[in-house]
């Protein structure tokens, strides 16, 4: 499992920063723990979605940034499936 260059710990930080920004702007409520797996898994699977396409990134940031969009592509998918 690639994790843009960035460890274990870390990669929960930064996709825990990333799930809570993602609920804060997707207007979306939910606890600290689904934050933190909001942001890695969206992380993993926009990082897959990407390296489909031939673009790998790598650094707290950029695992950040992606973290972000992902977690709040999943947001809008269970938004979706919900309706």
């Amino acid at each position: 499992m690639s994790l843009n260059g960035v460890g274990i710990l870390a990669a929960i930080i930064i996709g825990g920063l990333a799930g809570w920004l993602a609920e804060r702007f997707m207007n979306s409520e939910m606890g600290l723990f689904m934050n933190i797996v909001l942001g890695i898994l969206g992380a993993i699977v926009l990082n897959f979605i990407l390296a489909a396409f031939g673009m790998t990134y790598t650094g707290w940031l950029a695992y950040l940034v992606i973290g972000f969009i992902g977690a709040c592509l999943l947001i809008a998918a269970g938004r979706a499936v919900r309706r």
